[in-house]
């Protein structure tokens, strides 16, 4: 049976090749990371000009001369301190915080090496310079490496530059897998075949969303030969045990296919996990995650200036909404709404008015054009909505009274998508998780699908937040933010 379907799946590899783009990943990975060397080279060479210019503008001696010299070899050293701190590792590229990081390390070492060799050599080294050009030179790499990395989503979402995954793991988790990743390419990984594990009729399928499938996982390495994949990822099943794992790993290695195994800690990012070795055995250590403490208060702070900021740069705009949405069918220009909070306590939720005056006197009336399951109420054409509300939603731009509720304490800026009533009540236990911290004006569902999403989806996203949050991230979601609201997908 498995050699049937082996079979049968190496019939289907030409026309997925042909989808998934025709250059093997190697090819584009080493073609795309000459590309960052130059990008790196050109930022470089544009700080040290830069730098020699603002330092020695009006200086034309020897020690100019020299400078300028350094300035042109200056992307050699750069090239070797963005390499030493793996910038250049394909398991980062196109990652974002991760491969930034990488460059800002780079920066700081090579910084810190220039001090400490003009210290120990008691060389006369022209602060000046030095001041401006690695920072520079930083600062200019981190905002190329964006641009990169913006081209490179845009090549992935046209299907090219993709790794291709076979995913072995049950066949419901291997299936929400690859929906994930397919509504997802920015990530670079793309399902092409599943080995399914856990069921009594694997045998059976043909296919799960979307993908081939086959029973087992004795036959990964001939799925991942026929399907041409360079990544096979391990999800968490008792099936896979540790011997078994140990041979598929030595079996993948003799055509150096990438193995990724996810463990049963689902959503949980890395900073919180570390691995302890413990007896010989490596386990796999998870800190809890913090609800209070300097780091809370920090958020609390930031979500109070950001928001009486906001609101003073903002007031003449709500002056013109407000007489505009009023002047529109004499409605009030505020919508005010029961939601719920932190540890469940209720709150007042402002928002421009979109819809009709009476609209929620209407909402049962349109029950049954709900689009979404029960427990969301989402309707993509709601009759509800004016015409100036339909604007304002397009760009959330209705949501911009909540820094009131953010400045007031009810809300943050980055959280959990604030719960109506009737859908807190209906949580269950594992869902209720949400209300450990104040619902956000933004948060994981805003910049990844927004109205969009499914009630699932949603309140995976939401548990994702509350478990990993940091600052930094906060930071990521206000910034990826402005984006979603730009191409307004998900808004209505």
């Amino acid at each position: 049976m498995a050699g049937q379907v082996v079979t049968g799946v190496r019939q289907r590899r030409g026309a997925l090749t042909t989808r998934l783009g025709a250059h093997a990943p190697a090819s584009w990975m080493s073609r795309y990371i000459r590309l960052t060397r130059a990008v790196d080279c050109a930022c470089a060479l544009v700080a040290g000009l830069l730098a020699y210019q603002a330092r020695f503008f009006d200086e034309r001696g020897h020690g100019a001369a020299e400078y300028l010299a350094i300035s042109l070899i200056l992307p050699l050293f750069w090239l070797l301190s963005v390499a030493l701190a793996g910038g250049y590792d394909p398991r980062f590229i196109g990652v974002g915080s991760d491969e930034f990081r990488k460059v800002v390390n780079a920066g700081v070492c090579l910084t810190a090496a220039v001090a400490v060799l003009s210290y120990g050599t008691k060389a006369d080294i022209a602060r000046g310079y030095v001041v401006v050009a690695l920072p520079c030179a930083t600062l200019f790499d981190l905002f190329a490496r964006y641009a990169l990395r913006k081209r490179l989503h845009k090549w992935r979402g046209r299907g090219r530059c993709l790794r291709r995954v076979v995913v072995v793991g049950h066949a419901d988790v291997a299936a929400k897998l690859a929906v994930e990743l397919g509504r997802a390419t920015y990530h670079g990984l793309s399902v092409v075949a599943a080995c399914v594990v856990g069921r009594p009729d694997a045998s059976l399928l043909t296919e799960i969303a979307g993908v081939p499938a086959m029973a087992g996982f004795d036959h990964v390495a001939e799925v991942v030969e026929a399907f041409g994949a360079d990544t096979v990822a391990v999800l968490a099943c008792p099936e896979m045990s540790g011997v078994s794992l140990r041979e598929l790993a030595w079996e993948l290695e003799k055509t150096d296919t990438d193995l990724c195994v996810a463990p049963a800690l689902l959503d949980i990012a890395g900073p919180r996990t570390t691995i302890r070795p413990v007896a010989g055995l490596p386990l796999l250590h998870m800190d809890h995650p913090e609800f209070t403490g300097a780091r809370q208060v920090i958020k609390t702070v930031f979500d109070r200036v950001f928001a009486v900021t906001a609101l003073m740069v903002l007031s003449p705009l709500f002056v013109i909404l407000c007489s505009i949405i009023r002047h529109s069918d004499g409605g009030p220009a505020f919508f005010r709404q029961v939601r719920v909070g932190k540890d469940g306590r209720p709150f007042v939720l402002f928002k421009f008015r979109t819809m009709v005056p009476d609209a929620e006197a209407q909402k049962a009336e349109l029950a049954l054009l709900n689009e979404t399951d029960a427990v969301l109420f989402k309707i993509r054409k709601d009759p509800r909505v004016t015409s100036v509300g339909a604007r304002l939603r397009r760009w959330s731009i209705d949501e911009l009274p909540q820094l009131i509720n953010v400045l007031r304490g009810d809300m943050s800026l980055v959280g959990p998508r604030p719960a109506l009533p009737e859908e807190a009540a209906r949580y269950r236990d594992h869902v209720r998780r949400r209300l450990m911290v104040r619902p956000g004006l933004t948060g994981l569902w805003q910049v990844n699908g927004r109205a969009d999403l499914s009630w699932e989806e949603s309140v995976r996203l939401d548990l994702r937040y509350v478990e990993n949050w940091s600052f930094l991230l906060d930071v990521q979601i206000i910034w990826k933010t402005w984006a979603a609201i730009r191409h307004g997908s998900g808004a209505y």
